[in-house]
């Protein structure tokens, strides 16, 4: 029986999506226009061969018309195409639970204002049934400014940091040493509870260590108190069809656990990479391994270092490979996004573009799939391999890619 892997690296678009208009992307392109950038800067042009041999490139091509001078082009082996979301908002949730057959389409409630960003009658509430007099923050902030902004500031008053972003998301920023990963947790679960009328997405625990501004640095205990999807997704279907759904990095806490058999952690590219290959090599028949790649977005999307963002697409490319020769003959694994994250972007929120769709199998050849009208291709696809009832969006495109099940 087949086993399907699945790699996000998160934060990677290829080209402003149909209605980026409405978002004010015209014109982003995470990939095309960090290698453009990063060969300005260095005279040299990016190295990614394995992606590129799936083409990525031509993706990109497809998606935006971009000119590639500064990429190095290999023979194709894998089926690509770029994909458009449908969901309302270009943020992590509605991007995960649209590929797999769920997209968001309702308003997510949000925090507009930039500053004083939540409501009085909000922050009173959490203060009375968390215990603490007040909040630091309460604003539109990048997550690693407001912790060397205000981390000093915590530490003294014990007042955890309260931010959020364009995204439909209420972050808490924390010491793991003078506030406690514990106290971190329960006080997000609290807010988590009451943020239910107001249709926030996600509530994020941010922790950190550090005894001053210059040394402040976000640890790898993160967690994500996410809301349920609106409707069942295709990893749901698949648990109780008795397959394994396996979550590497933050997968489980997008889905708030639903359809997960297994969770591992870990922190950083090639620490997820190790997790995700382990469970590729030892995952039982009629398995999901589903992985997101969070650094590409959290420590070069966000943080507009589009350098350090082409440095690490390097380094995982040069590692593709070790999933060809762990993959068993019936295998197929892909590629994809969630949303874009164009690191040379103004500002520092998620960028509404298409993203790539790659797959791979051993028996592959050259495929163009095209445009996608909707992540939920993808999810339609899954189904279709595991011979699960359809899901009510998406279009299969498991025969174009000659997969023998």
């Amino acid at each position: 029986m087949s086993r399907v892997i699945i790699l996000v690296i998160d934060g990677f678009g290829i080209g402003h999506a149909p209605d980026a208009d409405k978002f004010g992307d015209v014109t982003a392109n995470s990939f095309a226009n960090m290698a453009s950038y990063y060969f300005k800067e260095t005279n040299q042009k990016i190295n990614i061969p394995n992606l590129t041999s799936l083409g990525l490139v031509k993706s990109c091509v497809e998606a935006s018309n971009a000119e590639f001078p500064f990429v190095p082009v290999n023979v194709y082996k894998g089926a690509f195409a770029c994909a458009s979301e449908i969901s309302t908002g270009k943020d992590t949730p509605s991007g995960h639970w649209e590929m797999t057959g769920v997209p968001v389409l309702f308003d997510w409630g949000y925090f507009l204002e930039r500053k004083n960003s939540f409501p009085e009658s909000l922050i009173a509430k959490i203060n009375e049934v968390t215990g603490f007099k007040g909040i630091l923050g309460n604003c539109h902030a990048s997550g690693t400014d407001i912790i060397a902004n205000l981390g000093e500031q915590h530490i003294k008053t014990g007042l955890p940091i309260c931010y959020t972003s364009a995204d439909s998301v209420f972050q808490v920023a924390a010491h793991e040493e003078h506030f406690g990963l514990d106290n971190l947790y329960q006080y997000c679960e609290t807010v988590r509870e009451l943020l239910g009328d107001l249709n926030i997405g996600r509530v994020i625990a941010r922790p950190f260590v550090g005894e001053t501004p210059v040394d402040f640095v976000r640890t790898g205990n993160r967690r994500d108190y996410s809301v349920l999807p609106p409707a069942t997704t295709v990893l749901e279907k698949l648990k109780k069809a008795e397959g394994t759904v396996i979550s590497v990095g933050k997968i489980a806490d997008i889905f708030a656990h639903q359809g997960i058999s297994v969770k591992t952690k870990a922190t950083g590219i090639d620490a997820l990479v190790d997790a995700t290959l382990e469970h590729v090599k030892t995952a039982p028949d009629n398995s999901l391994i589903f992985t997101n790649l969070v650094n590409f977005d959290q420590d070069y999307g966000h943080r507009r270092d589009p350098i350090g963002y082409v440095n690490a697409l390097q380094s995982f490319d040069a590692r593709i490979p070790e999933f060809y020769q762990a993959m068993q003959p019936d295998d197929i694994l892909f590629l994809t996004s969630d949303h874009g994250c164009d690191p040379t972007w103004p500002g520092n929120d998620h960028t509404r573009e298409y993203v790539p769709v790659l797959a791979y199998h051993h028996e592959i050849a050259s495929i163009n799939l095209g445009k996608r009208q909707t992540f939920a291709d993808l999810g339609q696809t899954i189904a279709d391999i595991f011979d699960l009832q359809p899901m009510d969006y998406g279009t299969s495109f498991l025969k174009e890619l000659k997969f023998k099940r």
